[in-house]
């Protein structure tokens, strides 16, 4: 039905990749501005809607970045009650600033981390206390012109056809690939064929020959609310998987090749969790007949979830971070250190 619905909308998405692309156009022209800033940044972002591993793609450059340059991330916020320019702290809620900076914030206490829609007046902001900003799904917004650009495609996006919205799942049009200075494919396959490989590359390269990487994700131990690992066997458990995120099918799959059982409770990506579903959550856990259950969720579902609720429950959460195939790390880590070391001398 929803197929056949979003099918039904093919006019609207004609329409919106004609305001796209007279939008695109304007700012291609010069007609639009877009401002540029002294101060290395480096944005990443998507083309598509959904979940394509910025955030795990924003923590490998964080990790890969902070010994040697003070880093601050500057993020839209998305799903926060409040609005404007604002610093998180360890102790911000969701709510105040969303939960993927939270989430930056909390794993690397260390860096500074900020939120606002315009993201030319936060850099405005921070510029004089770091030396490197990541901007997280900040690939659209041309008001910036950013010193670097990492795109990112999850890998079954591009085995369909390219759609905009809101017959199709892309926001932007595939031309825009021209902007980025790399390109990474996400959610792959560990065994990528070449059939599949030249797919990719056939539409990509139509509009960019940016050094293109592909990768995947890697799943950590899960982790118990003091943010501990636990030696959790996961094999014959039962699950009640946590979702509030675009996509949980990855999270799904692995859990059930580690010889999980999964009753997937999924909420729409950054749901703000309130009273009615924690009362769902914990009706759903108690209805299942499983001897060794848990409740399993995502490190970024963990922000927005009340855990003083879940003190005596097994509650725990499943960090994921990418990680590169064809042993390309270097030569992307390199690709960055680069950019970064042209623009401090």
């Amino acid at each position: 039905m929803i197929f056949l619905l979003r099918w039904l909308l093919f006019p609207f998405s004609l329409i919106y990749h004609l305001v796209v692309w007279i939008r695109n156009k304007c700012y291609d022209l010069r007609i639009f501005h877009s401002q540029s800033f002294d101060i290395p940044t480096i944005v990443v972002g998507n083309l598509a809607v959904g979940g394509t591993g910025k955030s795990p793609l924003t923590e490998y450059l964080i990790r890969l970045l902070k010994k040697d340059t003070r880093i601050a991330t500057l993020s839209r916020g998305y799903g926060r009650t409040t609005k404007g320019f604002r610093r998180v702290d360890t102790s911000s809620s969701a709510r105040e600033v969303g939960d993927e900076p939270l989430q930056f914030k909390r794993k690397f206490p260390d860096i500074q981390v900020y939120v606002c829609e315009n993201r030319c007046y936060g850099i405005e902001q921070i510029k004089a206390s770091c030396d490197v900003i990541l901007l997280d799904d900040a690939f659209q917004h041309r008001k910036l012109k950013p010193g670097f650009s990492v795109l990112l495609f999850d890998f079954q996006s591009l085995m369909n056809p390219i759609l905009m919205l809101p017959t199709g799942n892309f926001r932007d049009e595939l031309s825009s690939a021209k902007r980025a200075d790399c390109i990474v494919i996400t959610k792959c396959p560990t065994e990528i064929s070449d059939f599949q490989r030249q797919q990719i590359e056939r539409k990509l390269r139509k509009y960019s020959n940016a050094p293109l990487f592909y990768s995947t994700i890697a799943y950590d131990m899960a982790q118990d609310l003091t943010g501990h690992e636990s030696q959790l066997n996961l094999n014959g458990t039962d699950v009640l998987l946590l979702s509030g995120i675009a996509n949980p099918k990855p999270l799904s799959d692995y859990l059930t090749a580690q010889g999980c059982r999964i009753e997937l409770l999924s909420f729409p990506d950054h749901h703000q969790y309130e009273e009615k579903d924690y009362k769902q959550i914990l009706s759903r856990f108690e209805q299942m007949k499983g001897k060794d259950k848990i409740i399993l969720t995502t490190e970024k579902d963990i922000q927005r979830i009340d855990t003083t609720l879940f003190k005596e429950m097994p509650l725990f959460y499943i960090p994921i971070r990418i990680q590169f195939l064809d042993q390309k790390q270097e030569e992307f880590d390199l690709l960055i250190k680069n950019y970064i070391s042209s623009r401090m001398r």
